[in-house]
């Protein structure tokens, strides 16, 4: 699988894919995620358009995952990654954060964020296996405070939730320290 820019003609299927991955939730008695609307199309556009939404497509280029991202107080912060049920465990979540992690290093962003549910296996326990860490509330920045106050306005805080970082390694995004043998 790959991974490539979001098209205009991409967005239905990404809707698709947001409610086939939101399926999963109902079996942990989290219906109201579950049958929670995907993001609309205007907002789905807004970061097409910015150069933010990446999908993962299978081998006739249909979108199979995606991930939306936003810069937050010098990170990238995940909005969404998701991944149709079809395509899970395959490491498509995964590539799609390294694609992401290395859209940061070049725009010299800091680290990857995100706010996840801490106790859904598929959510934070799979981000720490990913490198991400729990963010205490000291850690908390302007701009993740204001996601969170966001979410819990949308009722996401009827489930324990965290806000995750994941540090981009200095030599991932400074060309004189990546290794190359090449100093300038």
């Amino acid at each position: 699988m790959r991974i490539r820019t979001a098209r205009r003609s991409d967005l239905p299927l990404l809707q698709d894919i947001e409610r086939a991955a939101g399926e999963p939730f109902r079996a942990l008695g989290m219906t109201a995620i579950a049958d929670d609307d995907p993001p609309p199309l205007d907002l789905l556009d807004g970061y097409r358009l910015a150069g933010r939404a990446w999908v993962a497509v299978d081998h006739e280029d249909r979108p199979v995952g995606y991930l939306i991202a936003e810069p937050v107080d010098g990170a990238a912060h995940i909005e969404q990654v998701s991944v149709h049920p079809s395509a899970a465990r395959r490491g498509l979540g995964s590539t799609l954060i390294d694609h992401l992690a290395g859209w940061a290093a070049g725009r010299r962003l800091s680290a990857l964020t995100l706010t996840t549910f801490s106790h859904v296996p598929w959510n934070a326990p799979y981000y720490a296996r990913l490198g991400f860490r729990t963010l205490t509330e000291s850690e908390l920045t302007e701009g993740l405070r204001k996601i969170r106050a966001e979410e819990a306005e949308h009722g996401l805080d009827r489930w324990p939730r965290v806000c995750m970082r994941r540090e981009i390694p200095r030599a991932e995004h400074d060309p004189h320290l990546s290794g190359t043998g090449r100093q300038q």
